[in-house]
């Protein structure tokens, strides 16, 4: 399984793309892309996000203090409403064409303050499975959303052997839980391609009785288990031997189609965002500057949908000075009826 998970890592040479949206209060969003490639050329088909011939585009070649060459395009576009965001999205052609994505921008009034909130959603990439959030506590979830940089910095921190040791348990829950997500997609394929056949039901109830071996022994050793599943062995312990020989082919089939659902064709990048105002919530991490950012993997909406937002209010100036002029109207109204 191991090598059939690899066929699905993606070389380093690939862009490494961030997309900033900087919203502003008449609801408007202007949206940067700075993407850096090892190599001149930038194939629209290894993009992550949405970039067109409606983008003002400008490309460059910059050295790093290594001594390193990257080639960066920035791009920049101003989106008069979210929702065209939205369907630049629905039309991307790009790396990520078949994973759906929106955004959303809330707009509420309030007298002394108007609230702003503005999200990117990614749709969860397959209906079966579990919720990462089932396996992960919130603190747990907190650090496996987190940016890279940011999780280093802190394992390479004054309490390293903490981060570590913390990390290290993230993953290995992380880990339990993308195994048993892999074990319930093999057992739903092989019982769509098995649907119909004789002793197929009796076949599949086995398997599903037996789910937490497989989980078991994916997480001793997951080659061991693929060659182990092609070669019939778990399918005659389970099933039976006749029923092995019988299903070899629906197996083979349902592992593969398995593998393929949950190690998704998806191109990593990373959302920023700047809001109007003073932020007020948001579930990404802030940094020194106040931008929020997010990462985007494949990992975040396998089985449930990744939504980043962030929120902010603007204080109505307008609206406490007239405030302010009402009150000493009506005080001035107040004095002179006493004096009167």
């Amino acid at each position: 399984m191991l090598a059939l998970i690899m066929t699905f890592a993606y070389s380093c040479n690939l862009p490494e793309t961030t997309v900033t949206n900087i919203v502003h209060p008449d609801g408007t969003v202007t949206r940067k892309i700075e993407i850096r490639n090892s190599g001149k050329n930038f194939n629209p088909s290894d993009i992550q996000v949405p970039l067109d011939s409606t983008w003002i585009i400008r490309d460059s070649m910059e050295i790093n203090v290594k001594g390193d060459t990257a080639w960066v395009r920035r791009g920049e576009k101003v989106y008069e409403r979210v929702d065209d965001i939205t369907k630049d999205y629905q039309v991307d052609s790009g790396a990520n064409r078949n994973i759906s994505r929106h955004a959303e921008f809330r707009k509420r009034f309030r007298w002394f303050n108007t609230h702003y909130r503005f999200s990117e959603i990614i749709d969860k990439a397959i209906e079966r499975g579990f919720p990462i959030t089932d396996f992960l506590s919130k603190e747990e979830l907190h650090w496996f959303l987190s940016p890279d940089k940011f999780t280093s910095q802190k394992k390479n921190g004054p309490d390293s052997l903490k981060y570590k040791a913390f990390s290290d348990t993230v993953e290995k829950k992380a880990e339990k839980w993308l195994y048993k997500s892999l074990v319930s997609e093999l057992i739903f394929e092989f019982e769509r391609l098995t649907k119909g056949k004789d002793d197929s039901g009796m076949v599949v109830d086995s398997l599903k009785a037996h789910e937490n071996d497989f989980i078991r022994l994916l997480e001793e050793d997951d080659e061991k288990i693929d060659s182990l599943w092609s070669n019939g062995i778990l399918l005659q312990r389970y099933a039976g031997g006749a029923h092995a020989v019988k299903f070899m082919a629906d197996a083979d089939s349902a592992i593969n189609l398995a593998v393929e659902n949950i190690f998704i064709d998806f191109r990593e990048y990373t959302v920023q965002t700047v809001m109007p105002g003073k932020l007020t919530v948001t579930n990404g991490y802030i940094d020194s500057s106040g931008i929020v950012i997010w990462p985007v993997k494949s990992d975040y909406f396998l089985t449930q949908t990744y939504e980043m937002y962030a929120e902010s209010t603007v204080n109505n100036i307008w609206a406490w000075i007239c405030t302010g002029v009402l009150i000493l109207f009506v005080l001035a109204g107040v004095i002179l009826k006493r004096k009167s």
